[in-house]
């Protein structure tokens, strides 16, 4: 059995994190997903509550590797 992690810069920060890539926060640019760091939706939320938006909510697998079964 093995795990797989996703490598990328923050859509928002852009620094690097790793991700689940079926599980992290994203947002659509020019119509591609595009990963979220957990510092920067942390950081959004408080905004998003402010303006009457829900926060955006983080999936507990996030920022942990996925099980290759999963793929």
């Amino acid at each position: 059995m093995g795990y797989v992690m996703c490598h990328a810069a923050c859509f928002a920060c852009n620094r690097p994190f790793m991700f689940n890539p079926h599980r992290v926060p994203s947002v659509r640019h020019e119509g591609e997903r595009q990963p979220v760091c957990r510092e920067c939706v942390e950081i959004a939320n408080p905004i998003r509550e402010k303006n009457g938006l829900p926060p955006i909510a983080i999936h507990p697998d996030a920022y942990e590797p996925l099980n290759e079964e999963e793929l």
